[in-house]
């Protein structure tokens, strides 16, 4: 029962009136275009393209594994970082997954767990992903995502990772998300699209637009914690996961 009604209030956040839906109105309702890569929202004239700042391959399949990586990384002192963590959250989840979330850092929870997202706005992370599948009729759920931070190490006090602490980490990242050859790739924050896109846009040009990003798409969205603080803009995230969906499963 506490599920169900997470579930409700999730969906009521998101602006829903109408909670249950006939399952045959579901299954023929008309699918909208996929969102093109290059869009012009309303309040543009110019479109947003966005060339990545650092080359890299394409995300083809590796013959380089996570658990490689992973090695590679090993007890982590590139950056000043590692003087404050308490354990190094390199990732989780499907390592062929079809989909890999990138966030901005670990927190507090993520520090102690060794693990991503998994603090309030893991859980809205989670709820993101498996109640908007799930009303959307397919068959994802976070246990079939990869999920990420752009550092690995949590920056004191959650701030914001600096430049340098970025750049030390982005290798290791892009060697992550070439090794599973994903197909897509949400951003999850302006800072974690800044680090990989290269760009100082504002967030309300990059959010729900898609991006070329070395063979795979790349969606910006919302963080979840931004989520917890403004639940308003949940109905927007609503809006870029359906976009997700569509592209995923040609709907």
């Amino acid at each position: 029962m506490n599920e169900m009604a997470d579930a409700l209030r999730f969906y009521r956040d998101l602006g829903f009136e109408e909670i249950y839906v006939r399952r045959s109105e579901v299954a023929t309702a008309a699918a909208p275009a996929p969102t093109p890569v290059v869009a012009v929202t309303p309040k543009q004239e110019r479109p947003v393209v966005i060339t990545p700042a650092a080359p890299a391959p394409l995300f083809t399949p590796s013959s380089e594994t996570l658990e490689q990586v992973r090695a590679d990384l090993g007890e982590c002192t590139r950056c000043k970082l590692h003087s404050t963590r308490h354990s190094i959250v390199f990732g989780s989840g499907n390592p062929k997954a079809e989909v890999v979330f990138v966030g901005e850092g670990p927190g507090a929870d993520e520090d102690a767990q060794g693990l991503p997202f998994v603090g309030r706005a893991g859980q809205l992370l989670t709820q993101m992903i498996d109640n908007s599948a799930q009303r959307m009729g397919v068959p994802l759920r976070r246990a079939d995502c990869y999920i990420c931070n752009v550092v690995k190490c949590r920056p004191p006090a959650n701030r914001t990772p600096e430049k340098d602490e970025m750049e030390t980490c982005s290798p290791f990242l892009m060697r992550q998300i070439a090794a599973i050859a994903p197909r897509a790739i949400v951003v999850l924050g302006a800072t974690a699209a800044r680090a990989l896109l290269g760009t100082n846009e504002p967030m309300h040009r990059l959010r729900g637009q898609w991006f070329d990003f070395h063979g795979a798409k790349l969606l910006v969205t919302f963080h979840p914690a931004y989520l917890l603080r403004d639940p308003h803009k949940k109905k927007e995230a609503w809006e870029d996961m359906q976009q997700l969906f569509r592209f995923l499963y040609d709907r």
